[in-house]
């Protein structure tokens, strides 16, 4: 954050919030480690795999605009013998033989009309389609913005780790001061003991912080697919969002992923209650046929038919089946009109929550900074009062421990400050790879849309599998 004051001396030697200036070279980038996650999270891969799944269905919707052929051959043994009889059953005569009958015959249907099922169809798949890359973008900010979590989470733990080793570091020189000064008869054993305490104090209080960064470093492998190494300041996001509560809220109505997920579902549905409604009209179908038979029986050695035939289908009483179709797919509208309503309350509750959590922590920075700069001159002058006697040793130590917190206190605050802006974002709407620029080519899941749509045949991939 520009204008931030950071610690300052050895307490800590990783900084969580970039000021003005260029990165460190060779220094691994908050935006290097969220375009690796958006490449290579598993998760993220699955549902873009779940996507071009959802695909499929428009060209299986499709399909009901086109003919089915069929090909039929057959070929068998045949025995026959056929009398036929004389005049007042007197000079009937009898033939028998046997043949080998064989068959080779190919029939087409095209659907003509019914009742626009295919087209209602058609366009619930492509609505289907456009719901799941609104359900893919959703899961694309989650992934980003728990990377982002991750990353600052592992400066926070590491930063942490630098405070208690410094404050290790100063309780051992503090202990070795007061033993001599106890050896010349300055102090009592019972400031000895006050300081062996504190030291112990210390380093439990460093080795619960190494556990904790441990692991993080292992969520943060997971996450973003490789070992935190030399990573470099993070910044806030505030510059992709509103300036303003409102302007925030308006926005996410309009651009969060799951709001337009939700208005997907309620297209869907309409289009499902038609659908259910075709099944009322009637339908019109041509088949043509055509038939060729070898020695289909004794008298002839080959027979060769075609027929084209146009048929009407009119649906007078199916049970009632269809009706409490159509009555539970009118229901199923209501039902995603109610949860679109959900998920705007939800998705503006989110925003301010995460608006309020972003005002508290700009102002926690501050206060932290403060606090910090504050317990450095109170701990200097502690000190320099125990020198004249004015101050005990337990003085010192806990101006020393007051430091050490408010070190922590300030590295939280700047962490949570970073994290809260890149949640507003999540919240928006707006946290994606464009918005961001992160350094990745971006996974466009029309290309592999619009590789099958219009495919008529064939069961490989796009990608060779």
């Amino acid at each position: 954050m520009h204008g931030v004051k950071l610690f300052t001396g050895a307490a800590v030697s990783v900084l969580l919030m970039a000021v003005a200036g260029p990165a460190p070279v060779l220094a691994d980038t908050v935006k290097a480690a969220l375009a690796r996650a958006y490449q290579n999270n598993p998760q993220l891969n699955a549902q873009r795999a779940q996507v071009r799944a959802t695909d499929e269905n428009v060209p299986q919707a499709l399909s009901g605009y086109r003919p089915s052929v069929n090909l039929s051959t057959s070929v068998g043994y045949q025995y026959q013998q056929i009398t036929s009889p004389g005049v007042g059953g007197i000079g009937s005569q009898t033939v028998s033989g046997t043949q080998v009958p064989r068959s080779v015959g190919v029939t087409a249907n095209q659907t003509l009309y019914n009742g626009n099922r295919t087209g209602n169809q058609t366009r619930v798949a492509e609505g289907q389609v456009s719901g799941a890359r609104e359900a893919l973008r959703s899961l694309d900010q989650s992934v980003l913005f728990q990377a982002a979590s991750i990353y600052m989470d592992y400066l926070q733990n590491s930063a942490i780790v630098e405070v208690q080793k410094s404050n290790v570091r100063v309780l051992e020189q503090t202990l070795q001061q007061t033993r001599d000064r106890f050896n010349v008869g300055e102090v009592t054993r019972t400031d000895v003991a006050q300081s062996e305490a504190q030291l112990a104090a210390g380093k439990t209080q460093e080795l619960a912080a190494e556990s904790t960064l441990t692991a993080t470093r292992a969520n943060f492998r997971r996450i973003i697919g490789s070992e935190p190494q030399n990573l470099a300041p993070g910044s806030p996001v505030d510059k992709f969002f509103p300036r303003t509560l409102r302007a925030a809220i308006e926005l996410s109505l309009v651009q969060n992923p799951n709001v337009t997920a939700a208005m997907y579902g309620i297209d869907v549905s309409h289009l499902q209650v038609k659908v259910a409604e075709g099944a009322l009209l009637p339908t019109v179908s041509l088949q043509a046929s055509a038939l060729k038979q070898y020695q289909p029986v004794l008298a002839y050695d080959r027979e060769f038919t075609a027929s084209a035939i146009v048929q009407m289908n009119v649906p007078l009483y199916q049970g009632g089946a269809e009706y409490a179709l159509i009555r539970q797919s009118k229901e199923n509208v209501t039902q995603q009109r109610q949860n679109l309503e959900m998920t705007r309350d939800q998705t503006r509750a989110n925003v301010v929550q995460s608006w309020g959590q972003l005002e508290a922590t700009k102002a926690q920075v501050s206060s932290a900074q403060a606090q910090v700069a504050a317990s450095e001159i109170a701990l200097n002058g502690v000190r320099e009062e125990a020198k004249a006697g004015q101050r005990t040793t337990l003085d010192v130590l806990n101006a020393q421990q007051a430091l050490v917190n408010a070190r922590v206190s300030l590295v939280q605050a700047q962490h949570d400050r970073v994290v809260a802006s890149y949640s507003v974002l999540n919240a928006v709407g707006r946290l994606s790879p464009q918005v961001l620029g992160l350094p990745t080519e971006t996974y466009d899941p029309s290309v592999h849309y619009h590789q099958v749509r219009d495919s008529w045949a064939g069961s490989r991939t796009p990608d060779g599998r």
